[in-house]
């Protein structure tokens, strides 16, 4: 089990890329194949920190691997979206998650330089959470568009509507809100076991 968290951390950048790509066929077959391995990665997420924890077999490269993978994927697949569906998903909301996550990485690496580590806050869970929520929805919404009528015209109609737009708003306020979050609350320094963000 050593080297499972590793490996799910590895193949979830590995499949970033393919998933991209198959968003850009704008077809039932790419949009299917993206929502399939975008939740696949979501699970692996989950699934590496929950073995690495539970059999204690987290590991230095684990931890700098892990957040990366995430990022990559989450942005990954939000820069693409804004390609996809530009009035909804705009790219200035996506600038404030992306720039979030940037701030909370350069927080983290001065830190390590100083001898100090940051400890994950409870936010963060609520940020991935409404992340990765949001994702899956709208990558299923967009397999559904391609589908046959009655489900077509639901889905088209709900990715012409103003939810996906104002999802993304919430989303951009709770990634926001969970990165100031680092800035104000001095006891997430100094943890023992620093984890992702």
């Amino acid at each position: 089990m050593k080297y499972v968290p590793n490996a799910l951390t590895i193949i979830r950048i590995l499949v970033t890329p393919f998933l991209l790509v198959l968003l850009f066929f704008d077809s039932l077959v790419g949009y299917s194949w993206a929502a399939a391995l975008f939740i696949f990665a979501s699970i692996s997420d989950w699934a590496d920190g929950k073995v690495a924890r539970h059999f204690s077999v987290g590991s230095k490269l684990g931890q700098f691997l892990d957040p990366i993978a995430d990022k990559v994927l989450v942005l990954g697949t939000f820069i693409a979206l804004t390609f996809i569906l530009p009035d909804s998903v705009t790219w200035w909301l996506v600038a404030i998650i992306a720039s979030r996550d940037a701030a909370v990485t350069g927080l983290r690496l001065w830190l390590k330089r100083e001898g100090k580590t940051l400890q994950t806050s409870r936010g963060a869970k609520w940020k991935t959470a409404f992340q990765l929520t949001y994702l899956i929805v709208l990558l299923l919404v967009l397999t559904a568009s391609q589908t046959v009528d009655p489900i077509r015209a639901w889905a088209v109609a709900f990715l012409g509507s103003g939810l996906v737009f104002w999802g993304l708003v919430v989303v951009a306020i709770v990634t926001a809100w969970t990165g100031l979050i680092y800035f104000t609350q001095k006891e997430l320094l100094d943890s023992p076991n620093p984890t992702q963000s």
